[in-house]
């Protein structure tokens, strides 16, 4: 049996298909099959497919239809797996050719790691590299967080960052347990784009996560992609905040997180603050969040009330900018 499965999901990027497959088959790590997905594109990938088809370590396997979900393609690939490991290599991107190797290491290494990634480029359509792509959205003060290698728990992996934000940026850069997969449920097919966040959240609820900060994936940005068609629709957007409730009801439900003064007091901050961020678009996640809140037994969370949101939600609800803001559940609940 192999060791690693690599499963290159593919709809419509032949531009970008031989440059990801010949990254992948010149891998240092040779222990590995190669499973290529097409989900009935229309262009020209499926000739370019064909074409590894005499690779001994290459199976292929084409939709006739569109799916319509990548997800689905994530857990066809995997079902198909013979490996211990998996590499969803996303069929626009592509790789440093030590990356399978020392991941696998890590993995290896490891034993209670659920996945391990890497840190990643972001790269044009042509290849220009226009810097790391690491999480933006984390804050100044936390951004060293990506330049050194990490070996965390994965609850508190949760706790702390994946119950307001994707770290994981691009599928491409991590490999992950076959087993740890199929036992979360694999990913959330009625996602269109947050599938990924879900999926990694729940696999690090399972034991911990292992990051390599040397950048040896390559994303590539472009206007065809999932998440510049989905990001023009909103989807992400609405998605966002289902994954988000999803984490932080598991974690607020955990006994350890509970019990524990430290995590409780992070937890309440961050019931307050997606509370806050789902006002007044998504009611029912604010009447989730804000009773959760409430039986964590408050907060010193301040949301920032000079904001148009902060200030109708201030208006309606009742809320405060106190030092301790004191929410009127009474106005809302």
């Amino acid at each position: 049996m192999v060791k690693i499965s690599v499963v290159i999901p593919n709809y419509n990027h032949s531009r970008f298909l031989s440059k990801r497959i010949e990254s992948v088959l010149k891998q240092t790590f040779q222990d590995f099959e190669l499973i290529l997905l097409d989900d009935g594109s229309t262009d020209n990938s499926r000739s370019i497919l064909s074409g590894y088809a005499d690779d001994p370590r290459v199976r292929i396997k084409f939709n006739e239809v569109n799916s319509g979900n990548p997800f689905k393609q994530w857990n066809q690939g995997v079902n198909l797996a013979c490996g211990e490991y998996v590499w969803i290599a996303e069929s626009d991107d592509y790789a440093n050719e030590q990356l399978l190797g020392k991941l696998a290491a890590c993995l290896d290494a490891q034993p209670s790691a659920a996945f391990a990634y890497c840190r990643s480029w972001r790269v044009s359509v042509d290849d220009r590299a226009q810097g790391f792509l690491d999480p933006w959205f984390v804050g100044e003060n936390q951004q060293h967080r990506w330049t050194a290698d990490y070996f965390v728990d994965g609850q508190e992996e949760c706790r702390n960052y994946l119950v307001r934000w994707n770290t994981v940026p691009n599928a491409s850069a991590v490999v992950f347990r076959k087993a740890v997969y199929q036992r979360v449920g694999g990913a959330d097919e009625s996602l269109s784009v947050c599938g990924d966040w879900k999926l990694w959240a729940a696999m690090s609820l399972t034991g911990k996560v292992s990051y390599l900060a040397e950048p040896l994936n390559y994303n590539r940005f472009h206007s065809a992609s999932v998440r510049s068609i989905t990001s023009r629709s909103g989807v992400d957007f609405a998605e966002s905040f289902r994954v988000r409730w999803w984490i932080l009801d598991l974690l607020t439900r955990s006994e350890s997180d509970t019990n524990d003064p430290q995590a409780k007091h992070t937890l309440a901050n961050s019931c307050m603050d997606v509370a806050f961020e789902s006002y007044p678009a998504f009611p029912n996640i604010t009447r989730l969040a804000l009773h959760r809140l409430h039986e964590l037994g408050g907060t010193d969370y301040v949301p920032t009330f000079g904001s148009w949101r902060g200030e109708l939600l201030k208006r309606i609800i009742g809320w405060k900018a106190t030092k301790r803001a004191n929410v009127r559940y009474h106005h809302f609940l």
